[in-house]
């Protein structure tokens, strides 16, 4: 097997994969939509997801050495749910967090 042929194998392999973890919850849980459970995670999963992120982003991100420690990236997150409460729009906010983060890092 060639190197273009074994790459081409990888990125089908890759490819199948994701878009089955994509396609397979829609699969099963469209007759289960009503269930409490789902209904449950509906509701409370993305809260808790996002504040994991933010943890973790806080923990591994954040410049602990500075005047204000953490205070690059505790600017950062408070801009982001700020320009996300006012606008309602993602991109927007993600891009201007990052923007934010990435002076702080550069000063």
């Amino acid at each position: 097997m060639t190197d273009s042929h074994y790459l081409a194998a990888f990125i089908a392999v890759s490819a199948l994969a994701t878009f089955a973890t994509r396609v397979v919850p829609f699969l099963f849980f469209q007759r289960h939509t009503d269930h409490p459970l789902v209904i449950h995670l509906g509701r409370f999963l993305p809260a808790a997801v996002m504040a994991l992120l933010a943890t973790v982003f806080l923990q591994r991100s954040a410049d602990w050495q500075m005047p204000l420690p953490g205070a690059d990236a505790m600017v950062s997150g408070l801009l982001v749910v700020c320009i996300h409460l006012w606008r309602r729009n993602a991109l927007l906010s993600i891009a201007v967090g990052t923007a934010t983060y990435m002076a702080f890092q550069q000063m």
